[in-house]
């Protein structure tokens, strides 16, 4: 099960809120200036992700890993051991951003650190690569962005598959019109954790020598340690003050595709419903949330569940694994896709020959190439942050409305929340001090 969890390592247009975030396609300026051959890059948090990413960008040969910064002292000396020739290890990321020769940062420690990393790397004119994740409320996503647009940054976030030549076959195909008019979008992800989960931790587990737990929490209020929340990113999930769960664990890799071919905005009304029921383990995020998201002319919803693995289509024979999907049904047609494969079922006739259009879309140079390539054009990146707000908020408002057991009503346009006072304050979340967004 971590192995296939784990596939998802390698494998625009902003809305313009009330806020008044605005953001040019071209970044510009004497502090966006691009590096003339080798980009020196920093990594902050080098787990499980933050190897995996670390790995991708060092292949390119114009690419330096300089810095390497984790909490845990002994991972962070290993990593600085195989880059040893070039790189500094650091305890603090915020030393790291002080050093004047880094160029980029990559951003992969648990997901309630993103949002005020990639703010303080964005004021520290660095670009950056952010995990998803990007956020885990709807005021740090908006912060991310209006942080990289006011200091020219060039940013990219880590949904791999977005990359991936699947999906750029299926934008061409909806966009085409070859399934007609979609009124409705499917989005899920299931496995099976079995009854156990990921299990039960010891009672009064020590913190592991060279582990700065208080420094790992940062922002979160202070909890007895937990060795499984510090596992691996595949355990994070678990728990909804370090990951808000599976839902934002996973769907920013599977509804970028319709809010990419749909070029969908925000969501009017967000709605979800979920729970633990069967699992019983050390974690506290819903083994099952349903999701539905209005937009101005369609509904898409989400599904996960961690305790049964039935994928529809994807089932195949059958058997415990994980299974993803996304349906679009249009009135001509439906398109069904993983991250590997799609499918069209004419909606009249079922062995009906449909007129696919030409690939239009460009293939990829790689989804961490492309952030290499950017930082030296200037030119965002598919996958900038202003792109994936799109993606990143629809998974907070349905976590809002999960945490509330009510429906979410947005203002799209102006970014806040409509006749709920409880819902606009908890957009924002509450940081341990002296942390601040």
């Amino acid at each position: 099960m971590k192995n296939a969890v784990s596939r998802r390592s390698f494998l625009g247009r902003s809305a313009i809120g009330a806020m008044g975030i605005g953001l040019a396609a071209k970044a510009v300026g004497a502090e966006g200036a691009a590096p003339a051959d080798t980009i020196s890059m920093g990594f902050i948090g080098v787990g499980s992700m933050g190897s995996g990413d670390m790995a991708a960008f060092a292949a390119h040969k114009d690419c330096r890993v300089s810095a390497i910064c984790d909490v845990n002292a002994p991972r962070r000396e290993a990593m600085v051991k195989r880059f040893e020739a070039t790189a500094k290890g650091y305890h603090d990321f915020r030393k790291l951003l002080e050093q004047k020769d880094i160029h980029a940062v990559c951003i992969a420690t648990p997901p309630h650190w993103h949002a005020i990393m990639a703010v303080h790397a964005a004021k520290a004119g660095k670009d950056f690569y952010v995990e998803k994740p990007m956020t885990l409320y709807v005021a740090e996503s908006q912060a991310v962005v209006r942080a990289a647009a006011e200091n020219k940054r060039v940013t990219q976030v880590g949904t791999q598959i977005h990359a991936e030549n699947n999906y750029r076959r299926v934008v061409e195909a909806v966009r085409a019109g070859v399934l007609g008019t979609v009124n409705l979008v499917r989005t899920f992800n299931v496995m099976n954790q079995t009854r156990t989960g990921i299990g039960k931790a010891p009672a009064n587990a020590p913190v592991p020598q060279g582990l700065d737990w208080d420094m790992f929490l940062g922002p979160l209020p202070m909890r007895p340690f937990n060795p499984i929340i510090v596992a691996s990113s595949y355990h994070h999930c678990s728990f909804m003050d370090v990951s808000g769960g599976w839902l934002p664990g996973m769907a920013p890799h599977i509804i970028d595709l319709p809010v990419w071919a749909l070029d969908l905005p925000l969501p009017s009304q967000v709605s979800c419903a979920g729970g633990r029921f069967v699992i019983d383990d050390d974690g506290d995020a819903p083994e099952v949330q349903e999701v539905l998201f209005r937009y101005p002319n369609l509904v898409m919803t989400w599904m996960h569940n961690l305790a049964n693995s039935y994928g529809f289509d994807f089932n195949g024979a059958g058997g415990m694994a994980r299974r993803l999907g996304i349906y679009f049904h249009g009135d001509k047609a439906t398109l069904y896709s993983d991250y590997g494969m799609h499918k069209i079922i004419p909606e009249a006739d079922p062995k009906a020959t449909l007129e696919l259009p030409k690939p239009s879309i460009p293939p990829s140079v790689g989804h961490h190439r492309e952030l290499l390539d950017a930082i030296k054009t200037r030119q965002q990146p598919l996958c900038n942050v202003a792109y994936h707000h799109r993606v990143n908020v629809p998974c907070c408002l349905a976590n809002l409305s999960y945490k509330l057991g009510r429906s979410v009503q947005l203002d799209p346009v102006k970014e806040t929340v409509i006749g709920d006072e409880v819902a606009t304050r908890l957009l924002t979340p509450t940081y341990r001090e002296p942390w601040t967004l």
